[in-house]
């Protein structure tokens, strides 16, 4: 009997494997898809319609609408003829296909050791990560409250705040609520309202904060 399960498992199909993540799945792009996307994300940039942009390409409407979804493939001289248009070099139209992926390593104990606005004596951050480009920054933060360090709940800025309790005691406030964050207890909170350490219970202490935010158009 459990031969025969097993054979019947190899018969089966591997199905994909997925992280527990609700973050929709992103899949490669046809160079198409990718010109497409650059072409229409540029077009809005520059507050045009399909319509005046199509007009000023000598394209018809039909033609950008696939163009810009991904349906057809253009040629280098309806390529070039919509970057004249767009007043952008050719090459810019491939950006987004031939973009890299973001990472960034940092080894142990070699983060940025920086301060941040209302940061006081005894508060260490070490900021342990940093993404270049995408929608969203992250800023992942190890934070070290010494001795020395006196409480602090004036924080605000804006996007998310994600803290995870690493030793130490702390009362931790957000808004009009406090939180007693022990090693393990995590607060994730909207950082457009005050926070910040309240009261230290027991010092030193460490924690690993993760501030995210929509990135500003340069």
């Amino acid at each position: 009997m459990r031969r025969k399960q097993s054979e019947a498992a190899a018969e089966t199909p591997t199905e994909e494997l997925h992280t527990g993540s609700g973050a929709p799945a992103t899949g490669a792009r046809t160079l198409e898809q990718a010109l497409g996307l650059q072409v229409r994300s540029t077009r809005r940039s520059l507050d045009l319609t399909v319509s005046d942009l199509a007009s000023a390409a000598g394209i018809s409407v039909g033609m950008l609408s696939k163009i810009e979804n991904g349906l057809i493939s253009p040629s280098l001289g309806t390529l070039q003829s919509i970057a004249t248009a767009l007043n952008v070099p050719l090459s810019s139209l491939f950006a987004s296909f031939e973009e890299k992926r973001d990472c960034s390593f940092v080894p142990a104990g070699q983060g940025v050791h920086i301060e941040r606005r209302g940061t006081k004596v005894g508060h260490q951050y070490e900021l342990l990560g940093h993404a270049l480009g995408g929608e969203v920054a992250v800023e992942p933060y190890l934070i070290t409250l010494s001795e020395e360090a006196v409480p602090y709940t004036g924080f605000q800025h804006a996007g998310v705040e994600f803290i995870y309790m690493l030793s130490g005691e702390v009362i931790y406030r957000h808004g009009d609520r406090s939180y007693h964050l022990r090693p393990g207890d995590s607060l994730l909170f909207d950082s457009a309202a005050s926070h910040g350490p309240q009261e230290l219970v027991v010092r030193p202490m460490r924690y690993l904060s993760i501030i995210m935010y929509p990135r500003q158009p340069s």
